[in-house]
């Protein structure tokens, strides 16, 4: 019996892009050697998600710090110049205020069981988007709890703890395999896969293409 939904935030909730997040990323590309729009976006991703992946425990650095230490690796490999400090800025505005794709609002009002969002976002972030949103979860638990990123198991456990609930009892959504599908997976948790664009696929996982097809799957184990 589900009696709960855990719900990854960005790609899942917001956009992934944003005016503040592409302004930032166009100014990088504007002003570094990245040969294109669509490099500076992919070289930007994965910096910050080979951050993530070493930032655990003892080694663990916030979100912010990751965007500093991502920017000046701009600066000594593509050679970027710019104002790091408005660049930041426009990072941390891109966690609050990218829009919310439009079937999230029609996700919280119809969904039956409580929702709770798992970010790496800060805390403080993740919590003025969902009020910038008028978008009410039960709880909110990101990697600062835990000094641990997706899909690191701890941040899914976290998850449990806060709500009070089995692994068997809650379904997570999100749209990465390896960040969301996987670190579900690690916990016990079974993940849906949202797939939007319709070129993902994942041996064993359901895969929905808008957050409202879960609505009949989650009424049909509740």
């Amino acid at each position: 019996m589900i009696k709960a939904v855990f719900l990854d935030y960005t790609g899942t909730i917001i956009e992934e892009g944003g005016p503040d997040g592409m302004e930032m990323l166009k100014r990088c590309y504007r002003n570094s050697d990245m040969e294109s729009m669509e490099a500076m976006l992919a070289y930007w991703w994965k910096l910050i998600k080979n951050f993530e992946a070493v930032s655990y425990k003892d080694s663990y650095i916030t979100e912010d710090e990751i965007v500093d230490r991502a920017l000046e690796e701009c600066a000594r490999k593509i050679h970027l110049k710019e104002n790091f400090e408005e660049l930041h800025r426009l990072c941390q505005r891109f966690w609050m205020y990218a829009p919310a794709f439009p079937v999230s609002a029609e996700f919280f009002e119809k969904c039956r069981v409580p929702i709770y969002v798992i970010s790496n976002n800060g805390l403080s972030y993740v919590e003025e988007g969902m009020r910038d949103k008028d978008l009410h979860p039960a709880g909110i638990i990101c990697g600062d709890m835990v000094r641990a990123y997706k899909p690191h198991r701890e941040i899914f456990q976290k998850a449990l703890e806060v709500s009070g609930l089995g692994p068997e009892e809650v379904i997570h959504i999100g749209d990465s395999v390896t960040s969301d599908v996987a670190g579900a997976a690690a916990a016990g948790i079974t993940a849906l896969l949202l797939d939007r664009k319709g070129d993902k696929t994942c041996e064993g996982v359901t895969v929905i293409h808008s957050l409202t097809e879960a609505i009949p799957l989650l009424e049909n184990q509740a």
